[in-house]
C-alpha cells in the first residue's frame, strides 16, 4: 500500500468511526431478533458479515423463524436489498477506468446506506482504500454488534436498545448537509426526496408496496429526473 493510499485509508477508518458506533447499536437489535429466530451468537455473527444489511437481515431472521425455504428467503433478501444495485451503479460511475476488478469487488460488497453515503460525497475519482478504511471499523461493529444481541437475548428491553439507533440519523444528516450547503439543486432534491418518500407511504396502491421497493422507485424516478434537468460535467467531477 502506497502512502497516499495508506493516507485515504485512514481518512476512511476516521470516518467510519460514527457509522461503526451507530451500527453497534442497530446490529444488537437485530443480535435479539436473530436469537428469536433460534440461532446461535456465531450463526449470528456471520449472517451479519455477509448480509451488511438491517432490512435484509431481519426479513431473513423472520422468515427463519417462520420456518420458510431457503428460496424463499433468498429472494425476499434480494428484494429487501435490491435498493444496493442502484447504489453500486452510481459508484461505478465514479470509478477509473483502469480500476481493478478486484477493488471493484471489494468496493461492492462493502455498499451500504452509510458507507454509500460517505464515499459517492467525496469528489474526483474514487479511491477504493477510503471504502475500505470505513469498512474496516464499520463491518466489524456490525457484525460483533450481533453477537452481542444474540447472548443477551432478551435482557434489555428492545424500546431501550431501539433508542441508540436514533444515533444513524444523525449521522445521516452529517452526510447530506454538507452537500447541501455547497449546491442548492442538492437540497432542494433532498427534500422532494423526504416529501416524496413520506407522501407514498400514505398514496393508494404505492403504500402497499414493500418499503425497500418503494425506496427503489424514488430513488429511479427522482435521480433519472435530476439527471436529465440537471446534469453534470462528469469531467470537472474527476479533475476534483
Amino acid at each position: 500500500m502506497s502512502t497516499n493510499n495508506y493516507k485515504i485509508f485512514r481518512k476512511g477508518m476516521k470516518d467510519g468511526v460514527p457509522i461503526a458506533l451507530g451500527y453497534l447499536a442497530v446490529s444488537f437489535s437485530l443480535g435479539i431478533a436473530a436469537k428469536r429466530a433460534g440461532l446461535s451468537a456465531a450463526q449470528g455473527f456471520l449472517a451479519s458479515v455477509f448480509c451488511l444489511s438491517s432490512t435484509g437481515e431481519y426479513v431473513g431472521f423472520t422468515l427463519i423463524a417462520a420456518g420458510a425455504t431457503y428460496l424463499e428467503i433468498a429472494l425476499a433478501t434480494l428484494v429487501a436489498n435490491a435498493r444496493y444495485l442502484l447504489m453500486s451503479c452510481a459508484l461505478s460511475q465514479r470509478m477509473s477506468e483502469g480500476l481493478k476488478l478486484r477493488h471493484r469487488i471489494g468496493m461492492a460488497f462493502g455498499v451500504t446506506d452509510e458507507i454509500f453515503g460517505i464515499t459517492i460525497a467525496r469528489s474526483g475519482y474514487l479511491n477504493p482504500f477510503y471504502t475500505y478504511g470505513a469498512m474496516s471499523v464499520a463491518i466489524p461493529a456490525w457484525s460483533f454488534g450481533t453477537t452481542l444481541g444474540v447472548i443477551a437475548g432478551n435482557v434489555l428491553p428492545l424500546r431501550l436498545v431501539s433508542a441508540f439507533s436514533v444515533a444513524l440519523y444523525g449521522m445521516f444528516l452529517a452526510v447530506i448537509i454538507p452537500e447541501a450547503k455547497k449546491d442548492k439543486i442538492v437540497a432542494v432534491l433532498i427534500i422532494i426526496g423526504f416529501a416524496s418518500s413520506y407522501i407514498a407511504s400514505y398514496l393508494p396502491g404505492i403504500s402497499k408496496l414493500a418499503e425497500g421497493t418503494r425506496t427503489i422507485i424514488l430513488t429511479v424516478v427522482i435521480s433519472a429526473a435530476a439527471a436529465i434537468l440537471f446534469p453534470r460535467d462528469t469531467n470537472e467531477e474527476a479533475a476534483a
